[in-house]
């Protein structure tokens, strides 16, 4: 199951009431095509609530308000509490932060968190031996 061509125009024009384009600090918003793609792709488990928060917004006339219309429905529903527009909110945001001209314009290097490795400094490994020694303290379902 996925969204309908009506929901996506909806998804689109919500998420990029959320989340505009800013020209000046060169951002897109949440509703470019390569976002709101990889958004599309990645609904998974949140498709049921994503659908939910639409139809909310689609019983609401969302799209046929004006800008600052659109805004103050979503400021709504979001102190109300919608579970709906939470769950579009957040799908927005995960797309949005993977982009990256996003995150460049953040200062940080699109790509894997780690991906030349992590170093860790080296620890007093000293202090894991009372708990080495320490006898279980859980049932062991492997008996």
């Amino acid at each position: 199951m996925s969204l309908s061509d009506s929901e996506r125009a909806l998804l689109k024009d919500a998420v990029g009431a959320m989340i505009p384009a800013d020209a000046a600090l060169g951002v897109p918003g949440a509703d470019d095509p390569a976002i709101l793609d990889d958004l599309l792709a990645s609904l998974g488990r949140d498709l049921a609530p994503v659908q939910q928060g639409l139809a909310a917004l689609a019983a609401r006339g969302f799209d046929r308000l004006d800008r600052d219309g659109r805004e103050v429905l979503l400021n709504e529903l979001a102190k109300g509490g919608d579970a709906g527009l939470a769950a579009i909110g957040r799908v927005a945001v995960s797309a949005y932060y993977r982009d990256g001209r996003v995150l460049r314009s953040i200062g940080m290097e699109p790509g894997a968190p780690f991906p030349k490795g992590y170093a860790v400094e080296p620890g007093d490994w000293s202090l894991l031996d009372t708990v080495k020694t320490r006898a279980p303290f859980w049932r062991d379902d492997r008996v």
